[in-house]
């Protein structure tokens, strides 16, 4: 009865009328706490440090930069010739592009070789399709050279006019193709992907001497090679796509180096000289592979190799000099990630990480590789925050089936640990994507009023390894519903908060979490915080005109092909499992232009539990209605954001639970 809901054009004046009453409606449910969100806006902004600038970055004679200036919402690109320190060049002003847009994203730029123009990708909607512009450095001139429908993937071949950028379909919106565009000419199509699991991105190898085309579904992929020194030649398969094959590859001097699940579930880094590369048999590892420990990703360079590993759920830095012995980066907290940072210059001595955990802010270092000296180039400075009046905690739940789930927990040093606290669960669990135990500035207005945080590291995740995700996918989903509840059973039990004080929080496919557990289990939690859910999963499932559908059969099964995937996403979506039962208070955020969960999920989704629920607690839906899958685009536009859901909760706990 609520697919009237669904307008593709986003101008239906009835569908808008709807979402803005529902708008109005939660304006004044939150009315009493306007003057808290005001508060706490001031709290979380104070944490910002609004003059803040990145670490400089060197590439072919810049050293590149991204900052922010005082009272602007958004980042500014600069670069500096020769030394860190030398006359600073603005390539890209954030502030200045979006004046005149109520929504504003860079999703990608790339400089010339030459240094001498710039191009970028924009998207003042917040649909993701971005337009192609392109600047002359020198003069400031942008040129009438443009493209409509982009994806966020572009890269310059050698000759500094060649430039190679990712489109989407119109209708699914999938980046489904390349294009080669030499200044002053034509857009010509170099590749276009039908098969409907596949997206497709472009890049340059780390040598520059191939322009890469990748391809990837949920669980195999495939890249093609341009010389990037003849960009107008066919492209060439490395490795063609096989059933279940997950690789990335990179080049640096006389070796193709690639990251494969071929023959290693966890991954394992191979080289293999050029030319060879189809020969499977002929690939020589660098970093074998390991039951216990997930490859993630991996940086080259000409004197050694750097990997984001994950062990144990935790992300470290292993580091393989060309000669001596790997090692390991030693990390110092419970509960941290460290991440390599992938610099341009291949002439590196010394590895770029960061590290953070749940009360350090996010650090910049770099290490020495032959002397394993390390040293701290910056640490994201927090105002008025003080790590060490906070404590951090690394416990385990046990799941049904007794396999044993990690959880990560925060909380301010006097808080008490007596079954008293509000308690605040975050989880996500699809995709393979790790939720990291990293720093939140935002959180400590939580921390900071006596509650608890924990992220529940859940399967379809990936925090413990390949087989973490492959049992929380497709006919495994279930897992990781249940597991999220038994970790909130084992924190109560274990009184790290009160039993009529729980919340739980996601967001996308963690929408469709909280989503499912609260019709499981409502009775667990007081309230439910849910951005941009994915809810309605038969129904989009079912339609390959919406953005995503198809590339994510391998993710959730195909419903129009399978009836047990049907019936299977039917037992635990959280849409067609609404139930005359009574909820917890609910706070719903979506956004209008949303590419990858579509507003009208949400929006049936609220609509269907007002007439199904029991109960008489707040059910909130908040629509931006300039805005997509990521919210606000300006800083301070999403501390509002913010600042609005912790308002929710902390109001939440000012009222009476009216079940």
């Amino acid at each position: 009865p609520y697919y009237w809901l669904r307008d593709d054009e986003r101008k239906n004046p009835d569908v808008l009328a709807y979402l803005n009453a529902e708008n109005d409606f939660t304006d004044e449910a939150l009315a009493p706490a306007k003057g808290l969100e005001e508060q706490l806006f001031g709290e979380l902004r104070a944490r910002m440090k609004e003059d803040d600038s990145t670490v400089p970055v060197y590439d072919e004679g810049y050293w590149y930069v991204v900052r922010f200036e005082v009272g602007k919402q958004y980042p500014i690109y600069v670069r500096t010739k020769g030394t860190p320190d030398g006359p600073e060049e603005i390539l890209l002003d954030g502030n200045v592009l979006a004046k005149g847009h109520d929504f504003y994203k860079i999703g990608a730029y790339d400089v010339s070789r030459d240094g001498a123009r710039i191009a970028w990708a924009e998207d003042t909607v917040g649909r993701n399709q971005f337009v192609l512009k392109i600047k002359e450095l020198a003069t400031g001139e942008i040129l009438s050279d443009t493209a409509t429908n982009i994806s966020g993937s572009l890269v310059w071949a050698n000759d500094h006019r060649t430039l190679f950028y990712g489109g989407k379909d119109e209708v699914t919106l999938r980046a489904d193709r390349v294009f080669r565009h030499v200044l002053g000419g034509s857009h010509e199509l170099v590749h276009h992907e039908t098969d409907g699991s596949f997206y497709v991105g472009v890049g340059a190898t780390k040598s520059h001497r191939f322009i890469m085309i990748g391809m990837a579904s949920t669980t195999s992929s495939e890249y093609r090679l341009i010389d990037a020194d003849k960009p107008v030649s066919e492209p060439r398969v490395f490795v063609a796509r096989s059933k279940d094959h997950l690789y990335s590859v990179d080049h640096l001097g006389t070796r193709f180096v690639v990251r494969t699940n071929d023959h290693a579930k966890n991954f394992r880094v191979v080289e293999v000289a050029p030319g060879n590369e189809g020969n499977i048999a002929a690939w020589k590892d660098l970093i074998p592979h390991r039951d216990d420990t997930l490859i993630e990703n991996i940086a080259i360079y000409d004197r050694f190799i750097a990997a984001s590993v994950r062990k144990g759920g935790l992300r470290r830095v292993q580091v393989v000099p060309s000669k001596g012995a790997p090692f390991f980066i030693e990390a110092q907290d419970p509960a941290y990630v460290m991440t390599v940072t992938d610099t341009p210059d291949p002439t590196a001595t010394r590895v770029r990480y960061t590290y953070e955990s749940m009360i350090q802010p996010k650090a910049v270092y770099e290490l020495d590789v032959g002397t394993r000296q390390k040293m701290m180039l910056k640490q994201q400075p927090v105002p008025t925050y003080e790590p060490l009046s906070y404590t951090s905690e690394y416990v385990h739940a046990t799941a049904t089936d007794g396999t044993s789930i990690p959880i990560s927990l925060v909380y301010r040093k006097g808080t008490a640990l007596d079954g008293t606290a509000p308690l605040m669960i975050y989880g996500y669990g699809s995709y393979g994507i790790s939720m990291e135990p990293s720093f939140v500035a935002s959180r400590t207005s939580l921390l900071d009023r006596g509650w608890v945080y924990a992220i529940a590291h859940i399967r379809g995740g990936q925090e413990m390894g390949r087989a973490w995700y492959e049992d929380g996918r497709q006919m495994a989903k279930m897992n990781t519903f249940t597991d999220f509840i038994a970790v909130t059973e084992l924190l109560v039990a274990k009184r790290y908060g009160a039993r009529d004080k729980v919340f739980a929080e996601g967001g996308s496919a963690g929408g469709l979490l909280v989503g499912a557990v609260m019709n499981l289990r409502p009775e667990l939690y007081r309230g439910i915080v849910a951005f941009v859910p994915f809810v309605d999963v038969v129904t989009t499932m079912l339609d390959e005109s919406i953005p995503l559908t198809t590339n994510e059969y391998e993710e959730w099964g195909n419903p129009s092909a399978d009836k047990a995937a049907y019936d299977y996403m039917l037992s635990y979506s959280p849409y067609d499992n609404i139930k005359p039962q009574p909820y917890p208070s609910i706070y719903i955020r979506t956004g209008l232009w949303d590419s990858q969960v579509q507003y009208f999920e949400p929006a049936k989704w609220t609509a269907k539990l007002r007439a199904m629920k029991t109960d008489k607690n707040p059910l909130l839906l908040d629509t931006n209605m300039s805005a997509g899958h990521g919210g606000a685009s300006g800083r301070f536009d999403a501390l509002r954001e913010v600042a609005r859901a912790f308002a929710f909760m902390l109001n939440t706990l000012q009222r009476p639970d009216r079940r």
